[in-house]
């Protein structure tokens, strides 16, 4: 099977724009994941089909749970990123605790925000679950405020779950 990556502009200053970029995505991501089961070769490729593909992204990867207590970092785009983090700290380890995603229009406002990187400005985390549990999360960030809200949530969770099928 070939997989192209669509070489197309996206806004998101409307629902509908949006919608029609998950839509897209999750074209894309169906035809990249089709027939293959490795879990590091499927996350990389999402990290970097959402990070090419959505505009104003600074970051896109996942954290795994490694222990009940920690997640670690896993296949991801953009700088070098903080590799461990303690449930229940920053976005990432909030969102194992709470279960859903967690979008944060400015992350200055957050307590107890992880700086991996300076220019982070907003940012949406989605929680990841193999077979009922949560596994980890998978994690974007943008230099814009703002930039996230609940139809980027429900759009990314769309995409999470066509990765999770891939595990299951």
């Amino acid at each position: 099977m070939t997989f192209h990556l669509a070489d197309t502009a996206y806004r998101y200053d409307t629902p509908e724009a949006k919608e029609t970029m998950y839509a897209d995505l999750r074209s894309q991501l169906e035809g990249l994941v089709h027939g293959e089961t490795d879990w590091i070769a499927n996350t990389a490729n999402f990290s970097s089909l959402v990070f090419n593909t959505m505009p104003d992204l600074n970051w896109a990867g996942f954290y795994f749970l490694h222990t009940p207590e920690e997640l670690v970092l896993g296949p991801f785009q953009g700088k070098p990123a903080c590799i461990r983090i303690k449930r229940g700290r920053g976005v990432c380890g909030s969102t194992v605790d709470k279960g859903e995603a967690i979008v944060v229009p400015d992350v200055h406002a957050f307590p107890g925000h992880i700086a991996c990187d300076v220019n982070s400005r907003s940012e949406l985390v989605v929680p990841v679950f193999v077979n009922g549990a949560i596994a980890g999360v998978f994690d974007l960030d943008s230099p814009l405020p703002n930039r996230f809200d609940d139809v980027d949530a429900r759009g990314i969770e769309s995409l999470v779950r066509i990765l999770e099928r891939t595990r299951a």
